[in-house]
């Protein structure tokens, strides 16, 4: 799925992680390319990151969670912000 919370009140974007979660416990595999990182987190098993066509992170949502530097420069996320929290 491609950006499938783009656009969308914060509700929908909502229901669009519980969807995605519902197909993950059917055994459903779904490539996501998201920019709401909170979605994105909330509903992946794993994560790639990718800058210039390079993987600059591979791992849990947890594991990314817990890198500075990976948030801060690829991401734009700043420890502490409103967009870190899942």
């Amino acid at each position: 799925m491609d950006e499938p919370s783009e656009g969308l009140s914060p509700r929908l974007v909502l229901q669009v992680g519980e969807i995605l979660k519902r197909l993950r416990s059917l055994g459903l595999a779904v490539l996501l390319v998201e920019q709401n990182l909170a979605l994105a987190l909330a509903v992946a098993d794993h994560v790639c990151v990718l800058s210039s066509g390079q993987f600059v992170f591979q791992g849990t949502p947890d594991a990314l969670a817990r890198d500075p530097e990976i948030l801060n420069q690829h991401l734009g996320v700043a420890r502490g912000s409103s967009n870190e929290s899942v």
